[in-house]
């Protein structure tokens, strides 16, 4: 084999430091292996999208922005190096036919999830829409969920206007008789966001929505507390759906609908971090970003930092190493 000084592989870092292991390597493609622990899959759809969205480039964004950061934790003094986040790859979309693309996100996802027991799937949306079909596929793979939604929307548009959208997983997911309303948490909603018809929706359901003033009022890792109690009761594992147009447009400027008022990425981390370590958690979703919309990728970037604590608390459980 030739070989040629100073070339090197394409997309390989262009300085390597022997200490220091970009947190992009703890990637690894699935080769059919039985995976346990943290592992993520791109569910790279957005044509479902009621506004202009790229979001379909975000897999692959946050990948790349994984790179952007190292495998050390100066706060825990804990180095990732050995660790691995199984990457299951994309799952392909239709190009024309939305309802399949949507059909075959549940279906992929259903089947990673029943084949790996162990696996603590990340789905990588992608609009929001993508969370209908993850969310069923867990539920009948990781017993009765309980979601803790993050989001400044409720997602509960009706499906009459515009079919299965993503302003309609959550609707979806309770009119098709997947889950009942108490079933759903939702935290972070805002103001001149949503619609009274959609609020009202919600109580009927008895879906339990935390707005931005709540958090201020009570702190969020509280309301994650008094949510993960609540869902405890009635559910047998938890998923956390993440939309990541939470966070206030300062924070996270590629997002299609952003807005002011909404979370800091401090206390989001801080939250992800806190989830993490219950055991309950089993499942997620990271949804809406546009990378054509963002600046210097800092959207697709804190997605990124958002996984590398996320399994870096994660680790933390009994049980829950990915070495």
């Amino acid at each position: 084999m030739q070989t040629i000084p100073f070339l090197s592989k394409s997309g390989s870092a262009p300085f390597t430091d022997r200490g220091i292991k970009k947190a992009g390597q703890l990637l690894r493609p699935w080769a059919g292996e039985e995976v346990r622990g943290v592992a993520i899959a791109g569910a790279p759809l957005s044509k479902t999208s009621i506004s202009h969205s790229g979001a379909h480039l975000s897999p692959q964004t946050i990948r790349t922005m994984m790179h952007a950061f190292s495998t050390y934790s100066i706060e825990e003094e804990i180095d990732m190096w050995d660790h691995i986040i199984t990457d299951f790859g994309d799952i392909e979309m239709h190009v024309t036919d939305l309802f399949e693309s949507q059909s075959r996100i549940y279906s992929a996802l259903k089947d990673l999830q029943y084949q790996h027991k162990d696996a603590m799937v990340i789905t990588l949306g992608g609009d929001h829409s993508v969370s209908a079909g993850a969310i069923k596929a867990f539920q009948e793979t990781r017993g009765k969920v309980g979601i803790i939604q993050f989001d400044a929307h409720f997602d509960l548009r009706n499906t009459e206007d515009g079919g299965p959208s993503n302003g309609t997983p959550f609707r979806q997911l309770i009119e098709n008789g997947v889950i009942s309303g108490n079933q759903l948490i939702q935290i972070g909603i805002r103001d001149f966001s949503n619609g009274r018809l959609y609020h009202d929706y919600a109580k009927d359901q008895g879906v339990t929505v935390n707005t931005m003033g709540d958090i201020k009022r009570e702190g969020l890792l509280s309301l994650l507390q008094k949510s993960v109690d609540q869902l405890k009761q009635t559910t047998d594992n938890i998923y956390i759906s993440l939309d990541m147009d939470v966070l206030d447009q300062a924070y996270a400027p590629g997002c299609p609908a952003i807005g002011p008022g909404g979370l800091d990425s401090d206390s989001l981390i801080e939250g992800i971090q806190w989830l993490a370590q219950d055991s309950s958690v089993k499942g997620m979703d990271i949804v809406e970003i546009d990378p054509t919309l963002d600046f210097r990728n800092m959207t697709s970037r804190l997605a990124a930092y958002i996984i590398m604590q996320f399994t870096l608390f994660y680790n933390k459980r009994e049980g829950g190493s990915t070495k």
